[in-house]
């Protein structure tokens, strides 16, 4: 990874606005303490409208350190590409020894379809998250068009911003279908958010790379090293730790290149025609 002069007194880091932006900050108050400590400098936490915000504030070195989608990340990475500022993926969510998860696929239990393929000419109506999310609009989709589901055909589509309100208009019946995180719809389940007897699932994608953590390459190598050890350094059942990892449900955090999102980039020109 290239390094740069780039050192400031204050880390801006960037959360993914998959859920409300004052619970997201709440819940990672955590990781701004654990990173204050573990690199000597103030930590603000920034949580961007929606995706495209998050991609354009990166772009143009607004954050320093961002929780990117992984094809966020890879349209954050080619808008970058011949600019002055460039970025690099550094460490991936880890949970259950795999730095993978599924997007699931979900309809209203009162709309007819039992599988992907129940959805063929029946002009659905099917609700996404962002444009730009991987698990809440590239994989269902690509998941659903290998089923011979099409968008414009077979359904019509509904962007919504976030996961948790893909699930929400789901079970109230104003989409029949969705397509968000597993892991996100599976605690909207256990914490009684979603209601299992009004959803049932379609399907599931193949398993796509987790959610990456990414640095700017223009700040100290020394200070690159720093931030990607205190990732790293996480372990679930230890006390520093824990506070940090819950809010991610994750294990702790394993390393990554920026060659594992390449089925990210296949996905992505398959879904849009590139």
């Amino acid at each position: 990874m290239a390094a740069g002069m780039h050192n400031p007194d204050t880390l801006k880091v960037a959360l993914l606005p998959d859920e409300n932006a004052a619970t997201v900050i709440q819940d990672n108050k955590p990781l701004a303490a654990y990173l204050e400590d573990k690199l000597g400098r103030d930590i603000e936490l920034i949580v961007t409208t929606d995706y495209s915000s998050m991609i354009e504030a990166m772009r143009f070195g607004r954050i320093d350190v961002a929780y990117f989608g992984p094809a966020s990340y890879t349209i954050a990475k080619d808008k970058m590409k011949g600019g002055d500022l460039d970025i690099e993926p550094f460490a991936a969510r880890l949970k259950g020894g795999a730095t993978t998860y599924q997007s699931v696929i979900i309809a209203n239990a009162e709309a007819g379809v039992a599988s992907i393929e129940d959805m063929k000419g029946k002009n659905l109506e099917v609700a996404f998250g962002d444009q730009a999310s991987t698990s809440s609009h590239f994989a269902p989709k690509y998941t659903m068009m290998l089923a011979g589901i099409q968008p414009g055909q077979d359904y019509k589509e509904n962007f919504l911003g976030a996961h948790d309100a893909v699930a929400v208009n789901v079970q109230r019946g104003n989409a029949q279908v969705g397509g968000l995180s597993r892991p996100i719809f599976e605690r909207l389940l256990s914490n009684g958010k979603i209601d299992a007897d009004k959803v049932v699932v379609l399907g599931y994608s193949a398993d796509i790379p987790q959610y990456p953590w990414v640095m700017r390459t223009d700040m100290t190598e020394e200070l690159q090293a720093s931030i990607r050890d205190a990732f790293l350094d996480l372990k679930k059942g230890e006390a520093a730790s824990d506070g940090v990892l819950n809010p991610f449900k994750a294990d702790g955090f394993a390393a990554i290149t920026d060659a594992d999102y390449d089925i990210i980039r296949d996905i992505r020109k398959n879904v849009q025609g590139e």
